[in-house]
């Protein structure tokens, strides 16, 4: 009789199972938040195909696309639009399944045509790196995609699969064929959990949940990020309750929103983003730049502790190295002790005892005031300069273009690892590469092709060792990115992705019930 009863009770559970009533049906999105931005939103960030070496244009694609593997709160490389993918025992081939059922805003399916669609037209960074190293791209069957590569490359899937780069995000071929490059960019079209509303370029950007997105339907009806370049401004929005969510404050801003009750300051558990000086000019054999002991001297001149007390009231990290610590393969370093007066001795030494004058210095936009403070320690030993401010993707454009000279605050979020990072910046592929060094090539080219992760990681670390023992770059602290949170925000996303500095995945936010 009981072996009769648990058959009949299987049978109800399966028709309750096919009739979908087990089930609660999730409550319509509903409610708005609103970002206070910090910087200004450039229109190619709405393009994966555009993606620079920086985190900023994934704080958007996050929200409109999606990617066939993306880092998520299950991991780094989690299967997104593909609901699966494999990789050859000899290392030569990558296959993904994609997952059934999934389209665009525009009811178009997700097909394997749009994933080589996608990779083909990506032209952002790494591009160059990875169509170097892909023979092809196969069109299996339209669910199934398979990346063929001209040899065993350990960080293929680093590359396509982490915010490394953006070209694994997936946008809709026919689309895009119709309306082009620019008309895509005024009105995009994905496969992400938010359709496109509206854009005012340097302005706002309005977007609306779409209840079809595959993972989960979002909560929260409508997204407004809104550019609010000034921090007082961004703190004033907060408080006045105009904003939910506002990226980075420092200083006494940052004092002022922690002793605010209702108001939350924090940030990522973890930092991807290293801020380090970069000297295009050492390059330049005339350049004073180009004698180690002058970059040297900049290092030790540099009071990196009292910076980090004056714009992220002490929470980021001082280091001596490019590469987040909590990268794989990143090798750790200690920061360049302050010293000034062995900053002078190191000018004098190398021929400029009264210092010299370094043109331009560029701060990274928006971290001005960090800026003026770099100038102002290497202006204290002797090296002068004049800020020259502009807005990040002109900064980012004029830096990818080898146009500027001077001094440079650079920083980076992107994720990968301490290969993916030092593609970018010192790999004669690179991005941001101004000048490179033979040893370092060789290395580079070495470790991509290197299958055993030992010695991988040893060709990884001399890489890292040759950089800062030639002071290639004078790293200043892994940045503590400063949210302020206000008290509507139940879920803001903050470190639901690890290393990641911006709210994500859209679709877990959540609004306090009222």
């Amino acid at each position: 009789m009981r072996r009769s009863l648990n058959r009949l009770g299987l049978v109800v559970a399966t028709g309750l199972l096919l009739l979908g009533t087990y089930r609660p049906v999730a409550a319509a999105p509903e409610g708005t938040v609103t970002w206070g931005v910090h910087i200004t939103l450039a229109s190619r960030w709405l393009d994966p195909a555009e993606t620079e070496g920086i985190i900023t244009p994934f704080m958007v694609l996050y929200a409109l696309h999606d990617a066939l593997v993306k880092p998520m709160p299950a991991g780094w490389n989690t299967p997104s639009l593909a609901e699966s993918w494999s990789q050859s025992k000899d290392g030569l081939t990558y296959e993904f399944a994609l997952r059934k059922g999934v389209k665009f805003h525009n009811g178009d399916p997700v097909t394997a045509d749009d994933v080589k669609f996608s990779f083909d037209r990506y032209k952002g960074s790494g591009a160059k790196l990875l169509k170097e190293r892909v023979r092809e791209v196969q069109i299996v069957d339209p669910g199934r995609v398979r990346f063929v590569l001209k040899e065993p490359w350990p960080d293929f899937m680093t590359f396509y699969g982490t915010s490394a780069t953006g070209s694994g995000w997936v946008v809709p071929k026919k689309y895009v064929e119709k309306v082009g490059d620019d008309g895509f960019k005024k009105a995009p079209i994905g496969a992400g959990p938010y359709r496109f509303v509206s854009f005012t370029p340097g302005i706002e950007l309005v977007l609306e949940a779409y209840e079809g997105y595959w993972r989960k339907m979002p909560s929260i009806k409508r997204l407004v990020l809104r550019s609010l370049g000034e921090e007082t401004t961004r703190a004033a929005a907060l408080k006045k309750g105009e904003v939910d969510i506002a990226y980075l404050f420092s200083g006494p801003v940052a004092e002022d929103i922690r002793r605010t009750p209702g108001l939350k300051l924090t940030a990522p558990s973890q930092s991807s983003g290293v801020f380090w000086l970069d000297m295009p000019d050492q390059w330049d054999p005339k350049s004073p730049w180009h004698d180690r002991r002058v970059r040297l001297a900049a290092s030790h001149a540099i009071d990196r502790n009292a910076l980090n007390q004056a714009e992220t009231l002490g929470f980021s990290k001082p280091t001596g190295g490019l590469i987040p610590r909590a990268f794989e393969f990143a090798k750790p370093f200690e920061p360049t002790p302050f010293d000034s007066a062995r900053a002078k001795q190191l000018l004098a030494e190398a021929g400029y005892p009264n210092g010299f004058d370094a043109g331009d210095f560029h701060p990274w936009p928006p971290y001005t005031s960090m800026g003026e403070a770099l100038a102002s320690y290497l202006q204290t030993v002797g090296i002068r300069s004049r800020i020259r401010t502009m807005e990040r993707a002109t900064l980012t454009t004029a830096w990818r273009e080898k146009k500027l000279k001077g001094l440079i605050v650079g920083i980076t979020g992107a994720g990968g690892n301490a290969a993916t990072r030092l593609e970018a910046y010192v790999s004669k592929e690179g991005a941001y590469t101004a000048g490179v060094l033979p040893e370092v090539e060789d290395l580079f080219q070495r470790q991509a092709r290197e299958t055993d992760v030992k010695r991988r990681e040893a060709l990884i670390h001399q890489i890292q060792q040759i950089l800062h023992d030639r002071v290639t770059h004078v790293p200043i602290y892994e940045l503590a990115f400063t949210w302020g949170i206000g008290p509507r925000m139940e879920e803001p996303g903050i470190s639901l992705i690890r290393g990641y500095a911006y709210s994500a995945p859209y679709e877990d936010l959540k609004l306090k019930r009222q």
